[in-house]
């Protein structure tokens, strides 16, 4: 018996409709056919083959997990040999950027060298000019103090200018004061302007077909990145990183909403939303618009770059 046999035959059992199964499992009717009759190809894809016979199999009274294990030859591989080929791609990528580090800094030490030698001759002829300078310079005639007398007329200059400085003061000190007060004013705003840009989100790619696949970039991501889930109704939902581990897989409804996950190892994050409209997604506390009308299309699949602030 083959795994659509299978589910149609606990469904029949139960005496459980189409229709009726439909409304329980938020999956369209023709999917449902289609996995009964075992044409997987009709479905959106092959990690919805998974995800809607976990349902079917949930809302008929069948353990999901060892229908699949039981029925794991009849189901397609392509979804995960994909997420294999990309990591691989991923970590080659990786190591040809470490190559180029180690060049970059092979090549250090021979620019510190023709620094240190362009410091020494700098030096050598700040030396040689300075010495130039001494030899040149006549030795200056002392003053004898006995010989120095004033005039009437340079004292009452002296009184001047003592009475000038004394009012310069007062100036001086005001304006260090408005200087200071000045000085503050940029303090505040210079701390204004520093703050943290706040995250936000950029669509990069909005998707087409049924589902559609979108991608969109979280930039000035903080460095403990979080998802909450919360639902307000009943959805599938899986969440894998860029190296294709899964971060959560499962049913998520009313009742154990809200659902946390932890991205701050993840530079990029794949979603599949099974029931779009029942789920709203918050990253780093910003909310998660879907590209595609969720109410159009209730399966979508969206990637999201995290952008970390100063990266």
């Amino acid at each position: 018996m083959e795994i659509g046999e299978r589910l149609k035959e606990a469904r029949e059992e139960q005496n459980v409709s189409l229709e009726s199964l439909q409304e329980t499992t938020k999956i369209q009717k023709r999917y449902l056919e289609a996995i009964e009759q075992g044409n997987f190809k009709i479905l959106p894809g092959t990690f919805y083959a998974r995800a809607f016979i976990k349902e079917y199999a949930a809302a008929v009274g069948l353990d999901p997990n060892e229908l699949l294990e039981e029925y794991k030859g009849e189901m397609p591989q392509t979804e995960e040999e994909s997420a294999a080929q990309y990591a691989h791609i991923h970590r080659s990528r990786k190591d040809n950027n470490a190559t180029k580090n180690t060049n970059i800094f092979s090549f250090i030490p021979t620019v510190i060298v023709v620094l240190l030698v362009i410091g020494i001759f700098f030096v050598i002829w700040l030396f040689y000019q300075g010495t130039v300078s001494e030899e040149s310079t006549e030795p200056v005639q002392p003053q004898d103090d006995n010989a120095v007398t004033y005039s009437e007329d340079e004292e009452n200059l002296d009184s001047n200018q003592t009475e000038n400085e004394s009012s310069g003061g007062e100036s001086e000190a005001a304006d260090d004061s408005e200087s200071e007060n000045s000085s503050d004013e940029n303090t505040e705003n210079t701390s204004e302007e520093s703050e943290d840009p706040k995250p936000e989100f950029a669509v990069e790619e909005e998707g087409t077909g049924s589902p559609p696949e979108s991608t969109v970039t979280l930039n000035n991501a903080s460095d403990e990145v979080t998802a909450k889930i919360e639902a307000s109704g009943k959805s599938w939902l899986d969440v894998e990183n860029d190296a294709g581990e899964s971060l959560f897989s499962g049913m998520v409804n009313t009742d154990n909403s809200p659902v946390e996950v932890d991205l701050s190892n993840a530079e990029r994050v794949w979603f599949s939303v099974g029931s779009a409209p029942a789920l709203d997604i918050t990253i780093d506390g910003t909310a998660l618009e879907y590209p595609v009308n969720p109410e159009e299309e209730v399966y979508q699949k969206i990637w999201v770059n995290i952008n970390k602030a100063g990266e």
